[in-house]
């Protein structure tokens, strides 16, 4: 590409789940880029992989890439110039490409069947060989093509790769030489009549004009493949730079494998306690079915194939246990700030070139560029994030928590959606101190809930309640009453009282507040005792202190 051409990159995932955040990390790469160079960004749907596409994938893909503030100039959704924008809606492109390789004897027919290719690759483990497609010394016709889909067998088409070295630049790695003889004849046309990924991409970035294409260097493999076919079909390359990857801090790769692997221990550890032969058992094991929806499901995670991020979310939920946080979803249901992300997740594989880590928008579009970019994969480390987020929870005012907060609780449908604005503030201040809106639910979620959904900690209620003779129940016995005839309610009046009875009863502050707080909340953590009644409500608190009393 000349200086002169018009910058224009993609952002081009598939419908498969979730955003992952390194994928979030590429297209905030690819934004930044567009943005600081006067740039066209593109969002492209990769779904021509049928069976592998989730319904309501690409809807979720868009409000996530949304919720970050990155926002395409062309799309599925907005248009442009180079529609459509969705893979599956190109097919008269593919099928022209393809007709117009085969007829220059650059691509082939191919209808081996399945265990004839295993067969082989059977053979070429046998001699030690690595596997390479035996070209044949004359290309089938479309009359042979037609005979074997008569046949019943299976017709593709494959890319005739030339037997030649080809080097590669690359805007972050450098020049990168791949030899001869190191790749195979690929498929470029299935036998439904879809094209791979390999071949669409190679069409679409011709058609779309994309001038530089920044994607994670898992990819790199797959760029001889790609300039191949540009130069076979008479297209421009265009500049590449391949990203490093993000890695867990204990340097594996970062994916929902992670989340996999934190679902199948706590079903084995489960499991091993709920034996099937028991109606407890039974009961446990059909849920847990029908939370991975079906047996097949489990059968496969224990084999090690990981579903969908959407199924492990629901199998986490299921079995109670905190999955890492892997897709840009987990993230804001865990209740971080999309501001907060952007800024710690541009860091991780690039530097603005200073010392400095907190920046806005603005600062990180002016100060981007590829060659800033690393080599190396980036670790990502939950706690400087959670670092990030807290500095961000502090310099933010009060109307962006408030809509910050809306979001997250509406994202992970939690009861405090329903809360208005004035109760939300109130919520926002009694939990001053919080690093993520998960917090505020940890600590005062279960002020929201069904008064019968509340579950008494049971280490809780014997130090607070039963101690003692039972001198926590005592205790509520005898506030309960001040308690119906206090007048005003509010956090203030609360600790008035509180401070008025500890004086005139002789008791300590721990001895009203903590069988208090159990009572309401069935633990000793929660906003202070006063925050903890007047948000609860003088109806509510007093039918807790009577539920708790009750079930004694």
């Amino acid at each position: 590409m000349t200086t002169s051409d018009p910058i224009r990159a993609r952002f081009a995932p598939s419908p498969t789940g979730y955003l992952h955040v390194g994928g979030a990390r590429t297209a905030l790469f690819n934004w930044l880029f567009c943005k600081r160079f006067g740039g066209t960004f593109i969002l492209r749907i990769e779904d021509t992989d049928i069976l592998r596409n989730i319904e309501g994938a690409e809807s979720k893909l868009i409000e996530d890439l949304r919720w970050l503030g990155i926002e395409y100039d062309e799309g599925p959704d907005v248009g442009g110039p180079a529609g459509p924008y969705r893979q599956s809606e190109r097919r008269d492109l593919y099928d022209a490409a393809a007709k117009k390789l085969l007829a220059e004897g650059k691509a082939y027919y191919a209808f081996d069947t399945p265990e004839e290719l295993d067969a082989l690759r059977r053979e070429a483990t046998a001699k030690k060989v690595g596997f390479r497609y035996p070209r044949p010394a004359h290309f089938p016709t479309e009359a042979d093509a037609a005979r074997a889909r008569a046949e019943g067998r299976p017709v593709v088409v494959r890319f005739a790769v030339p037997d030649e070295a080809i080097t590669i630049h690359d805007e972050i790695l450098g020049d990168v030489t791949f030899g001869a003889g190191e790749l195979e004849d690929l498929v470029i046309v299935k036998s439904n009549g879809w094209p791979t990924y390999h071949f669409a991409v190679v069409v679409d970035d011709a058609h779309m004009k994309i001038s530089h294409v920044l994607r994670a260097q898992e990819h790199l493999m797959n760029t001889p493949k790609h300039v191949f076919m540009q130069q076979a079909l008479g297209y421009p390359s265009p500049a590449f730079a391949h990203l490093p990857l993000v890695f867990n801090l204990d340097g594996s790769k970062m994916s929902k494998r992670d989340k996999a692997k934190a679902v199948q221990k706590a079903i084995t550890e489960r499991g091993a306690r709920m034996s099937p032969q028991t109606p407890e058992g039974a009961a446990w094991h059909a849920s847990l079915q029908s939370a991975a929806g079906g047996a097949e499901v489990i059968d496969r995670l224990k084999k090690g194939d990981a579903p969908d991020s959407a199924t492990l979310d629901r199998l986490g939920k299921f079995l109670g246990v905190q999955l890492p946080e892997i897709d840009v979803h987990d993230f804001r249901v865990s209740g971080y700030l999309p501001e907060a992300l952007v800024n710690f997740v541009a860091l991780i594989g690039w530097s603005p070139g200073n010392d400095r880590e907190i920046l806005t928008r603005e600062e990180m579009i002016q100060a981007f560029s590829i060659d800033r970019i690393n080599k190396t994969a980036g670790r990502f480390d939950r706690e400087k994030l959670l670092s990030f987020n807290t500095t961000y929870v502090a310099a933010a005012t009060p109307q962006r928590l408030l809509a910050a907060f809306r979001d997250w609780a509406a994202a992970c449908e939690s009861p405090m959606a329903a809360l208005d604005d004035d109760t939300i503030n109130r919520v926002l201040a009694a939990c001053k101190g919080f690093r993520t809106f998960a917090d505020i639910a940890s600590k005062a979620g279960v002020l929201f809930a069904e008064d019968a959904s509340v579950v008494y900690d049971a280490d809780a209620v014997k130090k607070v309640l039963v101690k003692n003779d039972g001198a926590g129940y005592a205790m509520l016995g005898h506030v309960l009453p001040e308690l119906e005839a206090l007048s005003p309610w509010s956090a203030e009046a609360v600790e008035a009282w509180v401070k008025t009875f500890c004086e005139t009863s002789g008791a300590k502050m721990g001895d009203v507040a903590q069988p208090l707080r159990v009572a309401v909340a069935g633990r000793t953590v929660s906003p202070s005792i006063g925050d903890t009644l007047a948000l609860l409500g003088r109806e509510r608190t007093l039918a807790r202190i009577r539920r708790c009393l009750d079930n004694r």
